[in-house]
């Protein structure tokens, strides 16, 4: 097979035209399979940040809560029920709404933040904020703000960085910004602060100190998550659910993936970019077989079997994969790095969705060659000529 690479490539680069054409129609499918890939990617990595930044073995919440940012309240006397249970070492109730964030710079500006709130005394947001900032917002009215949230919100970061002291109102309420955390956007949340529960019933000061959106629950050194999970579950009633991380995570993501669109219409996209350049290679190679077709049928004449012909079609079909797909690579990290700018998700190429997208285009690419192959294998040399 790659005796026969010498003959694929003078084959292809004599039409340069074609062969032109044949690469930018593969390097837009690459482009179009790495996008759409990177965005569902991005989606799954960006919908569990706060999952993943706060400090817990199981989390609590209502059975009605679909995803972080529209949870449902539960008692909050369901969480402190547990710490009766020999394995768990603290509860930390947590409440989460979004608010009307006003821009400082522009106060006729608003957006909705997230904004997390908890009791500095207990633990679970270690990891989020520093023992400093968890200090700072025991005091009335100071908040966190996170540094990876949408320039919408205005130039937080920058005046803090120059010792400026920022003040913003939240739902109306002036509060000032104590210092910064780093956690990140969503595609279902573009920024958040965070803050001591008593500030954020000072916020929404129609919510129930009683009513919590969820509660992260710590175990002691050594405990078993599942096998403390299944004795919380068989005592608490079932007006809450008890998950753990991973469960958590992935209530998250099946949320994003199969209750809205956009999880269905990046597998789509992909599949759409991988239909096109099967269609476009297909084109190209059964247009090049029928060019030469009398050519084959020479080499048929002279003893060349149809396994031969059929590998220089394939090899021609591989080179044309690695010829469409390093652009498109190229210019696939070049909308990552420009999309990551401008909407601070975490699209990032890894050297594992490369390789995959390579694989999906050296497939894609053969099996248009397969395709095209039906052509040859029906050429008779005596009919030819």
């Amino acid at each position: 097979m790659f005796g026969s690479v010498p003959l694929g490539w003078l084959q292809l680069k004599a039409q340069k035209l074609r062969l032109g054409s044949a690469i930018m129609g593969i390097a837009f499918a690459v482009i179009l399979i790495f996008v759409q890939l990177e965005f569902r990617e991005a989606l799954h990595v960006s919908a569990v940040r706060y999952h993943t930044a706060m400090d817990y073995d199981l989390a609590m919440l209502s059975p009605k809560t679909d995803f972080m940012v529209s949870s449902k309240q539960f008692p909050r006397a369901r969480l402190y029920q547990v710490l009766g249970f020999s394995g768990v070492e603290s509860a930390t109730a947590v409440y989460m709404r979004l608010v009307s964030w006003r821009n400082p710079a522009d106060p006729s500006n608003a957006r909705n933040i997230l904004a997390i709130g908890f009791d500095p005394s207990e633990p679970g947001l270690e990891r989020i904020l520093s023992a400093e900032q968890i200090e700072a917002i025991k005091i009335p009215d100071q908040v966190i703000f996170d540094r990876r949230g949408r320039d919408e919100y205005g130039p937080v970061a920058e005046l803090l960085d120059v010792g400026k002291p920022v003040s913003a109102e939240i739902n109306d309420r002036r509060v000032s910004i104590a210092g910064m955390y780093q956690v990140g956007t969503s595609f279902g949340l573009d920024g958040g602060v965070i803050t001591s529960d008593l500030n954020f019933l000072r916020i929404l000061p129609t919510r129930k100190k009683a009513a919590i959106d969820f509660g992260l629950i710590k175990l002691k050194q050594g405990q078993n998550a599942t096998e403390v999970q299944a004795q919380i579950r068989r005592v608490i009633p079932k007006d809450v659910h008890v998950l753990t991380r991973q469960e958590f995570m992935n209530l998250e993501i099946e949320y994003w993936n199969k209750t809205t669109p956009i999880g269905y219409i990046f597998a789509f996209g992909a599949v759409m970019g991988l239909i096109v350049g099967l269609i476009i290679v297909y084109q190209i190679l059964f247009a090049d077989v029928q060019d030469h077709l009398k050519e084959y049928a020479t080499l048929k004449a002279m003893g060349y079997t149809h396994g031969y012909l059929r590998n220089v079609v394939l090899q021609e079909a591989i080179i044309l994969a690695v010829l469409g797909f390093l652009p498109g690579m190229g210019i696939a990290q070049l909308v990552f790095i420009k999309g990551a700018d401008a909407t601070r998700l975490p699209l990032e190429m890894s050297v594992a969705s490369a390789l995959g997208v390579f694989a999906l285009t050296v497939a894609m690419c053969a099996g248009s060659g397969m395709m095209a192959l039906r052509k040859l294998r029906a050429v008779d040399p005596a009919e030819v000529y």
